[in-house]
């Protein structure tokens, strides 16, 4: 686990900056806000977006007193990933714009 003090790979909407702090502080043990991939979803990968432990083969970042940790493998799937938060009837919750993505799925929640 090295932390880095340079620029987050990832970019987060104004809406998005201010929910994932309100979510840090409701969690608990100095946990850090994961943001990679796994393998699953209706094209190939999905996103994790997650509190949790940093484990090894994580980079730390910080956003606003935020952990934020994105394992290296990771970081060719989402480097200069759009995160936003919408707060409307229809839609509530994180969205994600990926320029890396070739195919994205109807909801928006896998890639590939």
């Amino acid at each position: 686990m090295v932390e880095l003090d340079k620029k987050l790979p990832v970019k987060f909407t104004k809406t998005a900056q201010e929910e994932v702090k309100r979510l840090a502080k409701l969690e608990a043990n100095n946990k850090a806000l994961h943001i990679g991939v796994k393998n699953g979803g209706c094209s190939g990968f999905s996103y994790v977006f997650e509190f949790k432990e940093v484990g090894p083969g994580a980079t730390i970042y910080i956003l606003d007193e935020v952990k934020i940790a994105i394992d290296t493998l990771d970081l060719q799937h989402i480097e200069n990933l759009e995160i936003d938060y919408e707060q409307g009837l229809n839609n509530r919750g994180f969205s994600f714009t990926n320029p890396n993505a070739s195919t994205t799925c109807g909801c928006g929640t896998s890639f590939a």
